[in-house]
């Protein structure tokens, strides 16, 4: 599997100049929300909710069970806004919230775990993701064979990421879903941040491995069917 292309200067710059600008929009909507501004919380959940929700849905494998939990998220941070002491930035106070109640979730639930593994996600602005969504240009509707192309693509990625350690999967959701930098990462799970970088490391590795095995298996077949039809051409012929 060819290595994915390096960030350019200009992109990374790109990058942390929206992270930036993402940091200073979420503490103005902090602040707006601990001062008791109602119109506060729904763009919170505008920001945050599709993100927030894959998180736990990732974590505890229930639909339905997820979006309770995304729910409490919202009831308890309205409990504790008055109480809210600045210490943490949103998605830092949000994000270590849904841990905790995920891990609660996970022990409550550790004698049954048959829940599904396939629920698929939403998109961020919150509307369903079926699989098969690809990019589109002006004038252009995908066929039949790219719709099941990418509905095997997100299937196949779905896949891999559930299979990943949770302490792996957990690191790279939150910097996927969420853009969170490592050392925001590294104070909401409680590890040291190169501990959080090799975490990130190993899940790419795994997903890399994981995403390129049905091509591997391609070639070897195509390779072992080549070279049977070869063996069969130079058969004496009865």
């Amino acid at each position: 599997m060819d290595a994915p292309p390096r960030a350019t200067p200009s992109s990374k710059s790109d990058a942390a100049e929206q992270a930036a600008r993402r940091a200073c929009e979420d503490h103005g909507l902090l602040q707006r929300f601990t001062a008791g501004e109602a119109d506060a919380l729904e763009a919170i959940v505008a920001g945050h909710g599709a993100a927030l929700f894959n998180f736990i849905l990732r974590s505890v494998r229930d639909r339905a069970r997820a979006e309770d939990l995304t729910q409490e998220v919202w009831l308890r941070m309205v409990r504790g806004a008055e109480r809210f002491e600045g210490r943490a930035n949103l998605t830092t106070w949000m994000y270590t919230i849904a841990r905790n109640l995920c891990i609660d979730e996970s022990r409550r639930m550790a004698h049954r775990r048959h829940a599904s593994l396939d629920a698929p996600p939403v998109t961020r602005d919150g509307s369903p993701y079926d699989g098969a969504r690809v990019d589109r240009v002006a004038g252009h509707t995908p066929d039949a064979e790219q719709i099941v192309v990418a509905r095997d693509a997100a299937s196949r990625v779905a896949a891999a990421v559930e299979a990943l350690p949770p302490e792996q999967r957990e690191v790279l959701l939150l910097r996927h879903l969420e853009a969170m930098p490592f050392a925001q990462i590294a104070a909401l799970t409680g590890v040291p941040l190169n501990t959080v970088k090799s975490r990130m490391r190993y899940a790419l590795e795994r997903l890399a491995d994981a995403l390129a095995e049905p091509a591997r298996a391609a070639r070897e077949a195509a390779t072992g069917d080549a070279a049977t039809a070869d063996r069969r051409v130079g058969e004496p012929v009865e």
